[in-house]
């Protein structure tokens, strides 16, 4: 995983380096603080792992590659796919993946509640914000589970009950990430019932 770290950074600040698709150039902090942030939950939380290993992974405002890109090189038998609402970022690291020969992963330039999720799969959302404002976004006739990367401050910031319409808590852990003052790692799962609008939505079935 060193390996893939450094060859991420080389391409972040070389080839991509107009794009500022991260702020960390020290080799070490880069593989803290996004790389290992990335993976640590794969390690310390088998349901996580568990989740992905099923085969289809969805990563939401990936922004410059996290956790999508480390995700993507530590699972090759998954299919991921990335949405992102900045569509220069998500032309940037679909063309970083094919750098890097992840051919498992796809991204596309859409908002999570473009997306009628009609396929079992995982979710992830490390971009900023609240974990409520984000569950109700979401589209689903599938049951899914939804993971958040969190800092250690997360209840000062926002409420995190135990039911969110109809997803309830299913992890709610706190862990040490070198460099930081920690990490919480949060999981809602839904109900098998459908959710979502009445509008025109783009199938995830028809992206994989």
């Amino acid at each position: 995983m060193r390996d893939f770290s450094d060859n991420l950074l080389d391409l972040l600040n070389d080839k991509y380096g107009s794009l500022n698709l991260t702020r960390i150039n020290e080799p070490e902090e880069f593989f803290q603080k996004q790389v290992l942030d990335s993976i640590l939950p794969c390690d310390l939380f088998n349901s996580f792992s568990k989740s992905i290993e099923k085969g289809l992974h969805l990563d939401i405002g990936f922004g410059g590659g996290f956790p999508l890109l480390p995700l993507g090189h530590k699972y090759p038998g998954t299919k991921f796919i990335g949405f992102e609402a900045r569509r220069k970022k998500a032309d940037a690291v679909r063309d970083i993946a094919l750098d890097l020969k992840l051919k498992n992963i796809k991204t596309y330039h859409y908002r999570i509640e473009d997306i009628l999720i009609d396929v079992p799969c995982s979710l992830s959302f490390k971009a900023v914000g609240k974990i409520s404002d984000y569950i109700k976004k979401i589209n689903s006739n599938k049951p899914i589970t939804v993971y958040f990367y969190k800092g250690p401050n997360v209840k000062e910031l926002e409420s995190v009950p135990e039911k969110i319409e109809s997803f309830r808590k299913v992890l709610d852990e706190e862990y040490d990430l070198p460099g930081t003052n920690g990490r919480s790692f949060i999981a809602y799962q839904s109900a098998n019932v459908p959710r979502g609008t009445k509008k025109a939505l783009v199938k995830l079935s028809q992206l994989i």
